[in-house]
């Protein structure tokens, strides 16, 4: 359970990571390798022997499958509303207070909850968070971390 968690997390990585190219082929393919690495990545963690190199094998079929679906659905619009969203979330909500942000032109959402900030020892404010992304009626969760740069914005490290 804990591993298909790690791989699905990984995907969603890769599926934010497609959503930087700008036409619709290039963000599939795009979502398809590097969900297919990071799959991999994730099935490596688990398992030995055989055990593990099948794990490994599952793990870049799902990220790929996953990386490249959810990776061509986001336009322009939902990257930059996701982005903006979480940036002025980050910034000046409390820790579980959600806002959402929505697309009406492709119906796609999203709610961003910072879940705990703290003060990490090279001085910087980070925040977990959370980032439920709806796209075509299928809810995902992005779950990371950022940290307050000194120009105010917001760097995701994980």
């Amino acid at each position: 359970m804990k591993a298909s968690k790690f791989v699905l997390v990984l995907s969603l990585a890769a599926f934010l990571a497609a959503c930087a190219e700008n036409q619709t082929g290039q963000k599939q393919t795009l979502g398809t390798i590097i969900g297919a690495g990071l799959g991999a990545l994730a099935g490596s963690q688990v398992g030995s022997g055989k055990g593990k190199l099948a794990a490994v094998a599952i793990g870049a079929l799902g990220g790929a499958f996953v990386g490249g679906q959810l990776g061509k659905t986001l336009d322009d619009v939902d990257r930059m509303k996701a982005s903006e969203t979480q940036q002025a979330v980050l910034e000046k909500n409390k820790d579980g207070q959600s806002s959402t942000w929505n697309n009406p032109n492709t119906g796609h959402s999203g709610r961003v909850t910072p879940i705990r900030t703290q003060q990490a020892s090279s001085g910087e404010y980070c925040r977990e968070y959370e980032h439920e992304i709806t796209v075509d009626g299928r809810k995902e969760i992005v779950k990371g971390t950022a940290c307050r740069q000194n120009d105010g914005s917001w760097r995701v490290i994980n």
